[in-house]
């Protein structure tokens, strides 16, 4: 469903990161397909609904502007996260994390500086499945009362972090450790399927395991010129070049108690 239009946004100048050669395999050094379409319809997170859904419940007279705080899991250049800073300013707070690669990192935090967003925007070097506390720790709270570390973000984002079905334990572990325990709260997936439609389909079939339910699941034409229901089944019918023009988006929530 499409969102509230985006604030007005600056240029955003990047530079890729290249990891050191034992971590090839996270294929950071690209800007992948999922990432721009999610840089391109940052709109349809609905941050102006999150925020009307937060504001009531945080602050104080003293600290009325609690920004919404979101997560960026697999960040790589650091897009999304880049571009929610810049549009939403003070309306957000969001920590791009990625794998503790040393130049993943480092390159991060340069285009984040760059793009003079490290007012809102901070990096946290993490790999999923582990401790999240350096996670939480990152999280802005009105100073009186300070809520529990422990307290989650209302906003987690990925992008292409799906392609590999041996890391969906772990990102689902991460997710759900982190998650803000409130009806508002969501996670925002976007992944293109160039690892194939059955990849995807194995996240779904265990969201439940987890204690997460779907919001929304639909393919969207990297184009933006139109959207369709997902299906596994379109596997049987269609080659490379045809399934590399979509992209999944999906929204998650806790479910409900």
């Amino acid at each position: 469903m499409p969102g509230s239009p985006c604030p007005p946004l600056p240029t955003i100048t990047l530079t890729t990161p290249e990891t050191q050669a034992n971590n090839w395999s996270l294929h950071a050094s690209s800007i992948w397909a999922s990432s721009i379409y999610l840089a391109d319809h940052i709109a349809d997170l609905h941050i102006p609904d999150l925020l009307a859904s937060v504001r009531p419940a945080r602050g104080t007279r003293d600290d009325p502007m609690v920004p919404l705080r979101i997560l960026e899991l697999g960040a790589g250049a650091g897009l999304p996260s880049i571009i929610l800073a810049a549009a939403y300013s003070i309306d957000v707070h969001v920590t791009a994390s990625d794998y503790p690669d040393p130049e993943l990192i480092r390159t991060l935090e340069e285009n984040i500086v760059r793009n003079g967003v490290t007012r809102n925007c901070g990096v946290v070097p993490y790999a999923w499945g582990t401790d999240a506390t350096c996670l939480l720790r990152t999280l802005p709270s009105a100073s009186v009362p300070s809520p529990d570390v422990q307290d989650g973000f209302d906003l987690i984002i990925a992008a292409d972090t799906l392609w590999n079905s041996d890391f969906h334990a772990p990102l689902f572990q991460t997710m759900t450790t982190t998650l803000r325990h409130e009806p508002h709260a969501r996670i925002q997936l976007v992944a293109g399927m160039h690892t194939g439609r059955y990849t995807l389909q194995s996240f779904l079939d265990i969201l439940l395991q987890y204690g997460l339910d779907v919001d929304v699941v639909e393919e969207r034409h990297v184009d933006g010129s139109g959207s369709r229901t997902w299906s596994v089944d379109r596997a049987e019918g269609e080659d490379e070049r045809e399934r590399r023009k979509w992209v999944l988006w999906m929204s998650l929530k806790r479910v409900a108690s």
